[in-house]
């Protein structure tokens, strides 16, 4: 993390925190929590050697995460210590599903805490947009009754009224809330992450995520005053295997190259976490 002659040299920064010293000493005494969005077991390992102290394990991040396998969770339980937050998401596009889909979801609920979840991501919308209460309750209280967290992810992001969400989450003892301030990436959101903050006033957390990165992340952790948050931050490998045949794809009419594939970039999570340590 920056220094505090770094932090003060920047206009920017005086004026967001100026005057607010006790916050700076505050951002470089305490240590803020790095969660990590995976989406295997192997993003999963790579981002506790590279000191990250949470993460969320999903599938298919190209979609925005998706459910994982409870093979990838196993797995991940079983080589780290990490504490593993595991998405909840019957399919992509929105977050109103079908009864069938809202079925898989408490089924896959069931099944993650089953087998070592720290914890559940979801969200649950309203066709116009709003919180649906009642499916996020039901999530909720699954998690609950087992001891464990509750995470609404960035569905809070399109919601008309976010105030009137958190009030709801609040209610409905949600631990945290994912969130990019209502804006494509958080680095835009910003302000409205740290009115989130404000606002809740410790009765939920506020986890800000989306489009963070190492040069930016100093910025948004003093302008929101947050205490954790959300890296992706992925690489590409080459996977030999399809190499003879380049004319084949299996994916959607994209065609995405079938010889690459996306791992969590170790050395990067390592570079942030270790910026939030120093």
């Amino acid at each position: 993390m920056s220094s505090v002659i770094d932090i003060l040299s920047d206009d920017y920064y005086n004026i967001h925190i100026k005057n607010n010293f006790d916050f700076i000493v505050r951002l470089l005494m305490k240590r803020l929590i790095l969660e990590v969005c995976c989406g295997s077991a192997d993003d999963v390992i790579q981002a506790h050697k590279a000191g990250a102290q949470r993460v969320e394990l999903n599938s298919n991040l190209f979609h925005g995460g998706l459910t994982p396998s409870i093979g990838s969770l196993r797995v991940a339980k079983r080589e780290t210590s990490m504490s593993i937050m595991t998405m909840v998401r019957p399919r992509e596009g929105g977050f109103c599903y079908t009864n069938a889909e809202f079925a898989t979801a408490v089924e896959d609920a069931h099944a993650l805490l089953d087998h070592g979840a720290d914890g559940l991501v979801f969200g649950f919308l309203n066709p116009d947009g709003t919180l649906d209460c009642d499916r996020t309750r039901v999530l909720a209280e699954i998690a609950q009754d087992a001891g464990k967290e509750t995470v609404f992810h960035r569905a809070i992001d399109v919601v008309p009224d976010w105030k009137a969400t958190l009030d709801a989450l609040i209610d409905l003892k949600i631990t945290r809330v994912l969130t990019s301030g209502q804006e494509p990436d958080v680095f835009y959101g910003a302000d409205t992450v740290r009115e989130m903050i404000e606002y809740a006033a410790g009765r939920i957390q506020i986890l800000p995520g989306a489009g963070i990165t190492l040069r930016n992340m100093d910025r948004i952790i003093a302008q929101t005053r947050c205490d954790q948050i959300h890296l992706a931050a992925h690489k590409s490998l080459n996977d030999t295997s399809v190499s003879s045949n380049r004319s084949i794809y299996y994916g959607s009419c994209l065609y995405p190259p079938e010889d690459r594939f996306n791992i969590i970039d170790c050395d990067y999570i390592g570079k942030v976490a270790r910026g939030l340590a120093d």
